[in-house]
């Protein structure tokens, strides 16, 4: 999940938004940049965990024409030019309407690397991790700030690539601040799983990615980029813009190099 000397920089893009053919561009730009797990995100006309600035570019994706079809065979003309993990986001209601096996066999067809649906919790989920697992793909379980140590334990288990760990009691979106209590908390989760840590939900900013990345193997961006998508109109200043924005958090990833730092300020 991540390499020698730094943690894995994860980024969550909604595909399809605003058109698919720039989602294929933007994904093939953030690889290229440095980023270690790219998220494809498949929106739900009714998310329970997303913010204002993903439900918004849900809502985009969804009117430029973006199914569960489509989203797959995004992945597969993906597959033909970068290797990086793929994970795909969604929620129950999409999958299952297309079929949870016909999903299954097709996303491993293309090349998908993992799937995470946050409605989908460990104890009704055991075919559905079944199936992913012997199709050769990590289900990955979400834990939040409120969830019992025990029960992390048991999300942990079930959860193959990483633990998603929430990093706030609440929806989606970029923060100025984290709560105090989270490095309390991903000290406590760290104490209990065996599978690498990756934390998400309101995290825009390097600093917040050097302080978090201290407890776990890897962080997660969402909101924060997609927030760029759409101040950026125009196709090359944006992909400066992007490109800007995800070397500067890889580089807050590498712990090592920040804590060296530290030491010659001190």
């Amino acid at each position: 999940m991540q390499r020698r000397g730094e943690k894995a920089l994860i980024i969550f893009i909604t595909a399809g938004d605003p058109s698919i053919e720039l989602t294929y561009e933007l994904v093939l730009e953030l690889a290229k940049s440095g980023v270690d797990i790219i998220e494809l995100g498949m929106p739900f006309s009714d998310p329970l965990a997303d913010g204002p600035t993903i439900q918004a570019s849900g809502q985009r994706a969804l009117k430029a024409g973006i199914t569960v079809p489509r989203l797959l065979t995004l992945v597969e003309k993906l597959r033909t030019k970068i290797q990086i993990p793929l994970v795909m986001m969604t929620y129950l209601n999409p999958i299952y309407r297309y079929g949870l096996e016909k999903f299954v066999r097709r996303a491993r067809e293309v090349g998908l690397d993992g799937v995470i649906v946050p409605d989908f919790i460990v104890e009704e989920a055991a075919g559905w991790r079944r199936l992913l697992l012997s199709n050769g793909m990590d289900p990955i379980f979400l834990a939040t700030p409120t969830t019992p140590l025990e029960r992390v334990k048991l999300i942990a288990w079930k959860s193959r690539g990483f633990l998603y760990y929430v990093s706030v009691t609440g929806i989606t979106g970029a923060r100025d601040r984290l709560p105090e209590e989270l490095a309390r908390n991903l000290r406590q989760v760290k104490k209990v799983v065996r599978i690498p840590l990756a934390c998400g939900f309101g995290i825009c900013r390097p600093q917040q990615v050097r302080e978090i990345t201290q407890y776990t193997e890897g962080v997660i961006i969402g909101s924060a980029l997609i927030k760029l998508i759409e101040k950026n109109k125009n196709r090359k200043e944006l992909f400066k813009v992007i490109s800007r924005f995800v070397r500067n958090m890889k580089v807050a990833t590498r712990l090592k190099i920040f804590l060296e730092k530290k030491e010659k300020n001190n």
